[in-house]
């Protein structure tokens, strides 16, 4: 059954009808429902259209957090061959919102990265609804190392509201290991190249995205803080998300103005739930042609490529 979002409602009455109507003829053969169907189908795809041609911030964060849209584990599953996960900090645990391993990506092999949300209510209780505690960053920071030493290139998926803030988390060095993931992006003499799938929260996604590359699907967010969380900061009212949503400039339109992100992967029309193995096929693409562009180069080339890119982020955001 397809979930829509509070701005969707009138789409999902809509196609609630032809669907009833559809449902009607299942029942009784006799019934010549089409013609009405079709014409719904019509109203329902222009619709629909309307609706994602100009969506606000507020809205696109609302597509982002989608729970139907494809998650790390579905593009592990149908971007990589020969996929062996790694498991554990090899100092406290295995971080379940933490996915990675070895893997092929177009037959090469490469460590994938990334965050996991989960898709039921299950696997989201057991993956930390994506927010990674300590044992998480350091996993990465372990896998980041490996490759290195293997001369592997890595792949991030990032898709995090941001770091568990729990106080066991802040016990065992939260800050400590995200400052240290981040340092470990900058320092690997590999390609590094990250997709903002979903959400990209906070210094929760920047241990994770500090790449050479980064793009971003469509309709994902990249940004300091939750839109409820700035609005209960600057306002004391978590209402007035919209006004923060607008204010942090999280969109990947106003991401790639600024210099943050470097490429945009179109989403299939109503998003990447509507059409799941399209929008995984269109991040394949972007990956493989951000590896490409890496290609030949030297370990001392790639990472004074990424620390210069970052280094020079505010000047470009600046200037635009």
């Amino acid at each position: 059954m397809a979930t829509y979002l509070e701005f969707e409602k009138p789409l999902a009455e809509i196609e609630g009808k032809a669907e009833e109507l559809r449902a009607l003829a299942r029942a009784n053969e006799e019934m010549d429902v089409e013609k009405e169907a079709a014409a719904l189908d019509k109203k329902a795809a222009q619709l629909l259209k309307d609706l994602y041609k100009d969506l606000s911030p507020w809205r696109k964060t609302q597509v982002a957090r989608h729970p139907d849209r494809p998650h790390c584990k579905d593009y592990i599953e149908a971007l990589f061959t020969e996929y062996t996960p790694l498991a554990g900090d090899r100092n406290f645990a295995d971080d379940h919102a933490v996915m990675g391993g070895l893997a092929r990506f177009n037959d090469a092999p490469v460590m994938v990265i990334g965050h996991e949300k989960g898709h039921d209510t299950a696997s989201r209780i057991e993956r930390n609804f994506g927010m990674a505690r300590p044992e998480g960053y350091r996993k990465a920071i372990r896998l980041m190392d490996m490759a290195d030493r293997f001369r592997l290139p890595v792949i991030t998926l990032v898709d995090t509201p941001g770091a568990y803030p729990g106080k066991g988390a802040e016990e065992r060095g939260q800050a400590e290991a995200i400052a240290r993931s981040t340092e470990k992006c900058l320092q690997i003499g590999v390609p590094l190249v990250s997709v903002i799938i979903g959400e990209g929260g906070s210094g929760g996604a920047v241990a994770f995205a500090t790449a050479n590359r980064i793009a971003m699907l469509e309709h994902s967010v990249y940004s300091v803080i939750s839109p409820e969380g700035c609005a209960s900061i600057l306002w004391k009212d978590a209402e007035k998300m919209r006004e923060a949503a607008e204010a942090l400039r999280l969109t990947a339109q106003d991401l790639k103005k600024l210099a943050v992100i470097d490429r945009i992967i179109k989403e299939p029309l109503g998003g990447a739930q509507r059409d799941r193995a399209a929008a995984i096929a269109a991040v394949g693409s972007e990956i493989a042609l951000m590896l490409d562009e890496m290609k030949g180069k030297k370990p001392a080339e790639l990472i004074k490529d990424r620390r210069k890119k970052f280094l020079d982020m505010g000047s470009k955001g600046l200037a635009a």
